[in-house]
């Protein structure tokens, strides 16, 4: 290492370092760019414009399917009054989610009553005679 002897010397040598610097990083770069188009697949007419998805499409289930599926449920909230969802869920075969629907429906036909709210939510059946008087 050479010894610096006057202000413009150092202003140059840090001048020729950052340079430097940039250049090496400009390589880089340039070269991690050329990765990421290499690897991307040709853009076609058809492919250019794709629709984002954030979830898989939603199908809607036939009114039977969901009427089976709220007698199974009304029948495990029989056998177990007082569960969460998430505790029937595995009883009938579905999940949480798949049986908010058919709940609904039960308790709209006043054939299950619930206590609590959200995850919380504990079922109990309504008994008939019970049902029929509230309508």
């Amino acid at each position: 290492m050479t010894n610096i002897t006057s202000n413009q010397e150092l202003a140059e040598r840090i001048e020729r370092i950052v340079q430097e610097h940039i250049s090496a990083t400009r390589a880089v770069v340039q070269a991690a760019v050329e990765r990421a188009f290499a690897s991307q697949q040709p853009v076609t007419k058809s492919s250019s414009v794709r629709p984002r998805r954030t979830s898989r499409p939603r199908l809607r289930r036939a009114s039977e399917e969901v009427a089976a599926l709220g007698e199974r449920l009304y029948q495990a909230v029989c056998t177990k009054p007082g569960e969460t969802m998430m505790v029937l869920a595995p009883m009938v075969g579905g999940s949480a989610r798949e049986l908010h629907r058919p709940m609904m429906r039960l308790k709209r036909d006043g054939r299950v009553r619930c206590v609590g709210s959200r995850s919380s939510a504990r079922y109990f059946p309504i008994a008939e005679d019970t049902a029929a008087a509230a309508e």
